[in-house]
């Protein structure tokens, strides 16, 4: 039996850039679609060898905004990946959506041809909060939204949300929440906002009493745990409820380090004991797709004492939690230490053992990024540099850059360790 594979697919346009947002994206750029297009299908077309080896089981559509990109443009990437023949029919395929772009038409088109999940950016239903924050749409858009996904017959639909806005009570975050229950949907994602150097909001708000403090925060928190659940919201990862059943399928793939290839400027990558990147420029992409310069952008080999860190950092990040069963699988090192650390944790409250497995508490994911450096220097017996493939520390860690010229040294590396 062929391993299962995620794919995902970066679409780097916007109408507009929102003022927290550091991904890498394009506002405007409609002009440059086309190209990206031609360069995009191309990429995926010479990764035909490397992809033939998985049976692809998850396909992930984000950016940018792709319900700006056309909905014949998605349609035309999931032909060319399953003209592959090996996308399972039971995939997920999941497209994110912005209020303002998002046409029934067009979610038709994309729900015959396979898309069956879909990830509205909603984050607030305050339309002065929106206003603040540079989004385009106001809460009545987001409710059509859902309304025009029912009707083209998504059964799978997730919201995106964000507290700790400027200005926003703990008051205002509740009314929020309990307007986006009300339109049903399958999974919501609520995230603190983080403001990210080089943003709009960072330069207007780093500091700003305007901003509410850690513990504000951390009480809307612990109301979103407590108020999903009591909905029937099963928490899954520190920042994602779902109806049970209808998790991410695909975003567990990062949580549980399994494979995924991904395309596109800035697009990551994960393939047995290999990561890499692309380069996270629209004109650098398409030039490298089309030879004229080298594609990838950091690479690294990861050895078992990472992958044993990164398999601590984010089995606790989700309630499905750690065991030492799973831990020897990865890495043939002594369970003692972590089971004494997560011990003391339990008795803070912050931990917690279900039969064999150990997860962290929702006070204890208040804090999870202390409790899990600490787990993991009970691993080394030392203070070691975390370095997971997730977006956080990506930014952070040391990675190796691939010499210029030396795409066929990456090729023959690559082809190596994932057994091609």
């Amino acid at each position: 039996m062929r391993k299962r594979l995620g794919i995902y697919i970066h679409i780097p346009f916007c109408v507009s850039k929102c003022g927290y947002c550091d991904f890498y994206s394009v506002p405007g750029g409609k002009q440059r679609m086309p190209d990206y297009q031609s360069a995009l299908l191309s990429h995926i077309s010479e990764s035909a060898d490397n992809i033939s080896a998985y049976e692809v089981d998850s396909i992930y559509i984000g950016g940018g905004t792709p319900s700006c990109y056309g909905a014949e443009r998605i349609v035309e990437i999931l032909d060319e990946l399953k003209r592959l023949g090996n996308v399972r029919l039971d995939s997920e395929i999941t497209m994110e959506a912005n209020p303002d772009t998002v046409k029934l038409d067009d979610l038709r088109l994309l729900r015959r041809e396979g898309v069956d999940r879909l990830s509205i950016g909603v984050q607030s239903a305050n339309n002065d909060i929106l206003k603040m924050i540079g989004r385009r749409h106001n809460f009545k858009q987001a409710q059509l939204a859902v309304e025009n996904a029912r009707r083209a017959g998504f059964e799978n639909v997730s919201l995106d949300l964000i507290y700790g806005l400027p200005s926003q009570t703990k008051s205002d975050w509740a009314q929020t929440l309990q307007a986006c229950i009300e339109l049903h949907p399958e999974h919501l994602s609520c995230y603190g906002l983080k403001l990210e150097e080089g943003t709009p909001m960072y330069h207007s708000y780093l500091n700003s009493p305007l901003l509410p403090d850690d513990d504000e925060q951390a009480d809307m928190y612990l109301y979103t745990v407590e108020a999903l659940s009591h909905y029937g919201y099963k928490q899954y990862e520190i920042s994602n409820f779902a109806v049970p059943g209808y998790e991410s399928r695909h975003n567990l793939k990062y949580w549980q380090l399994d494979d995924y290839m991904g395309f596109g400027p800035g697009a990551h990558s994960c393939v047995g004991n290999l990561r890499y990147s692309y380069v996270r420029s629209l004109d650098k992409y398409i030039a490298a797709v089309n030879g004229d310069s080298m594609i990838i952008d950091e690479y690294e080999e990861i050895v078992p004492v990472q992958r044993a860190a990164e398999y601590i950092m984010l089995g606790l990040r989700t309630t499905h939690g750690i065991s030492e069963k799973e831990y020897h699988r990865v890495y043939l090192s002594d369970w003692t230490p972590l089971e004494q650390k997560l011990q003391e944790f339990a008795q803070q409250g912050w931990a917690k053992k279900t039969e064999d497995r150990w997860s962290l508490t929702p006070a204890g994911m208040l804090v999870s990024n202390s409790l899990i450096n600490a787990v993991i220097e009970a691993q080394t017996g030392a203070k070691v540099e975390i370095n997971p493939w997730m977006r956080e520390a990506f930014e952070a860690a040391e990675k190796q850059e691939l010499p210029e010229g030396d795409v066929e040294r990456f090729e023959a590396f690559y082809r190596k360790k994932v057994g091609r």
